[in-house]
């Protein structure tokens, strides 16, 4: 079709027309898809953002970690172990690299849970381990298993927190999972800021959640086909425009012979 036929004056109408039906299903369509992504991003955070609950309502000393439970904010109860405290190399916090500063916090059945207390930027700038009791509430996390290689298993710093890499250190039964302290919770009668009672934290950044809760596969499906149909709207009305116009061209061709 040459160009000079196509954008005749009398075709302006019908290339304006298509046009608006393109551009608004294209639109519509990133719409729906760009709700369908944030839908999917919102629910794996609000599982860090619910009511807080018991650990033992989650999970047991001898119990694989629940993969439905990643990042459930759990009511921790114990005495710390300072002497187990370790370090986690490679955290970042503002773009700066650093350490998490990790204690095993022994609950009232004789196990012990790991507890990210916080994040430092050097070794020597962490403050001394907590002692004593402690009420707190933590983000549950699964064990780390990034492959990553100790390169000196004698000191207290590890290039990963894996649980059993931590129990060849510590002299205790720990829990199959770590939990970070949060920082912000549901609101409700749990102990977290002023409320907790000698969570570790102070003199430490806050450590963020490496692993956020899975989303279900169906989760905000309806929006995704919903974009779907409105691209295939918008090509739909790009052909017609396109087999119109050759239609069009062909007959005037036709007439004018």
């Amino acid at each position: 079709m040459a160009p000079s036929r196509v954008l005749a004056p009398r075709y302006w109408g019908f290339h304006l027309l298509a046009l608006v039906l393109v551009g608004i299903a294209a639109g519509l369509g990133w719409w729906q898809a760009d709700a369908w992504s944030q839908r999917r991003e919102a629910e794996a955070a609000d599982l860090t953002r619910v009511e807080p609950v018991p650990l033992a309502d989650v999970l047991g000393p001898d119990d694989p970690f629940p993969g439905d439970r990643v990042g459930q904010p759990v009511v921790l109860e114990g005495t710390w172990l300072p002497e187990g405290t370790l370090f986690v190399s490679g955290r970042e916090l503002d773009g700066q690299d650093g350490y998490w500063v990790v204690t095993p916090l022994e609950v009232p059945d004789g196990a012990a849970v790991l507890v990210v207390r916080g994040w430092t930027a050097e070794l020597a700038q962490a403050p001394p381990p907590p002692t004593g009791a402690a009420e707190l509430v933590a983000w549950l996390q699964p064990g780390e298993g990034t492959g990553a290689v100790d390169d000196d298993p004698d000191d207290d710093v590890l290039p990963q927190l894996r649980v059993a890499d931590a129990l060849q250190r510590l002299d205790r039964d720990l829990y199959g999972a770590y939990a970070v302290v949060a920082d912000e919770v549901a609101p409700g009668d749990w102990p977290s800021g002023d409320d907790a009672v000698n969570d570790g934290t102070a003199g430490l950044g806050p450590a963020t959640l490496d692993q956020l809760p899975p989303v279900g596969r169906f989760t905000a499906l309806r929006n995704l086909l919903y974009a779907v149909e409105w691209w295939v709207f918008g090509a739909f009305a790009a052909f017609i425009w396109w087999r119109w116009l050759r239609d069009e061209l062909d007959a005037s061709v036709d007439s004018a012979a």
